[in-house]
């Protein structure tokens, strides 16, 4: 705990000054009217004797006030939390006081303050809430407490709790919510969905015996004869499959919506769609790139592989150039050598922008299982769907409802080529991108 010395930790309250503003009234009169004047001595010297008693009461306790404050082990981007702070009051009396918590700079809360009120020897909690933006380094100071006595003429300043860092990862809470709504056992959650599986392009698991509803090809005539039982081969996905999650860093995913630019959406997704990649037996790697390559991660499922995917992914940055695929097709060609699912988070904003990275997206999924994400302007769509009140509302409403449908024709382009595409809104990316998974696994495409 940090404590000022007793003197700098002085100070008089706003009523102080009205009491001083009355008492110079009746000096100031008393030039007038001299009868005045006693009654202006007497409430000087009972101001000043209130002062004095004011401030022994609040400056005789060495720590009148102790507080502490607690804080997550990290922070997750786009998730919210409680930041409590834990206040004792080792005062005789009841005190008022107002906190004002040092945010980190990111929040740019320039005016945070809390009002509280602490009964004699009480131990009370207060509670703020915090949705982290950025990834990075967030610093809290310290928690200014300004307290004043039951007199209220005299406040005394504490500076309480010491300066903490936290640094800012992309989002766990979000990764364990979704590995939990992608396994079967609780998959019945809103947003996964289960796809039937095609056909039997599966490892084989074991040979148990026939219930009703398995499927009558997967019978075992060997094994039936010899348990002179019905018995049927249980498959089950395969492992192994190479995941790979494709960034572009450019600055086309700079864009932000509900505070989050693309890039963190996009970073966000990986490391769900990784952690559940790992969850099912497959290598999860990653790629980041823009107008040079950026992080390359090898697909493995080494138990120390989703900590590097999120440690690399923590260090990820916008960058202020276009997009350079034709860079990306030669470092995938060069660097991953087996068929693989790529998860391509990028964002096309015109028709001319997809036609000129359209003829490496082919290529590369020639070799690979190609996934492009093509994110959905919200906003636009929103503004599109209001109420024209003006000729000049009518043209811009126009204007953003063809921008809306000229992304629906990029993915219709694209799958046109054969190239599997998810048109998503921001908020919406994980649960495509987890569905998208699923599927593939399901239909046995990787």
């Amino acid at each position: 705990m940090i404590n000022k010395s007793k003197y700098k930790s002085f100070r008089l309250s706003s009523k102080f000054f009205i009491y001083c503003s009355v008492v110079l009234v009746f000096l100031a009169f008393s030039f007038a009217y001299w009868i005045l004047f006693p009654i202006a001595l007497s409430l000087l010297i009972l101001c000043t004797s209130v002062v004095i008693t004011d401030g022994i009461l609040l400056f005789k306790v060495k720590n009148g006030i102790e507080a502490k404050r607690v804080l997550p082990k990290m922070l997750g981007l786009a998730d919210s939390y409680e930041i409590e702070l834990q206040f004792s009051n080792n005062y005789p009396f009841t005190v008022e006081a107002i906190v004002y918590d040092e945010l980190p700079q990111a929040f740019q809360e320039r005016d945070f303050k809390i009002p509280i009120h602490l009964k004699q020897n009480e131990v009370k909690s207060y509670a703020y809430s915090i949705r982290p933006t950025r990834r990075g380094i967030y610093e809290w100071g310290v928690s200014n407490v300004i307290c004043t006595s039951p007199l209220g003429l005299v406040e005394r300043h504490y500076q309480l709790n010491s300066k903490e860092q936290l640094a800012c990862y992309p989002s766990i809470i979000q990764m364990k919510n979704f590995e939990l709504k992608a396994f079967a056992k609780i998959a019945n959650f809103e947003g996964i969905k289960k796809t039937r599986r095609l056909g039997h392009s599966y490892e084989f698991e074991q040979i148990k015996q026939y219930i009703q509803g398995d499927d009558l090809r997967s019978v075992n005539w060997k094994a039936t004869s010899r348990r002179n039982s019905l018995m049927v081969n249980q498959y089950e996905d395969e492992r192994s499959q190479q995941i790979f999650c494709v960034i572009d860093k450019s600055r086309s995913m700079h864009m932000p919506f509900n505070g989050l630019s693309l890039l963190d959406y996009s970073i966000n997704s990986s490391l769900v769609i990784s952690n559940i990649a790992l969850k099912k037996y497959d290598k999860a790697g990653l790629i980041s790139f823009s107008d040079k390559l950026g992080v390359f991660l090898k697909a493995e499922k080494s138990r120390y592989q989703l900590k590097n995917i999120l440690h690399s992914l923590y260090k990820e940055n916008h960058r202020e150039t276009e997009a350079n695929f034709e860079l990306l097709y030669h470092s995938i060609k060069k660097m991953v050598g087996t068929r693989s699912m790529l998860f391509l988070f990028s964002n096309f904003e015109s028709s001319y922008a997809l036609e000129r990275a359209l003829p490496v997206l082919r290529r590369i999924n020639n070799i690979h299982l190609l996934v492009v994400i093509i994110f959905k302007n919200k906003e636009l769509d929103d503004f599109a769907h209001q109420e024209a009140l003006a000729v000049k509302d009518i043209y811009t409403q126009t204007i953003a409802n063809k921008m809306g449908i000229e992304k629906r024709n990029m993915a219709s382009i694209l799958q046109k080529y054969g190239i599997q595409t998810i048109l998503t809104e921001p908020e919406e990316l994980s649960l495509r991108t987890v569905n998208k998974y699923l599927e593939m696994k399901a239909k046995g495409l990787i």
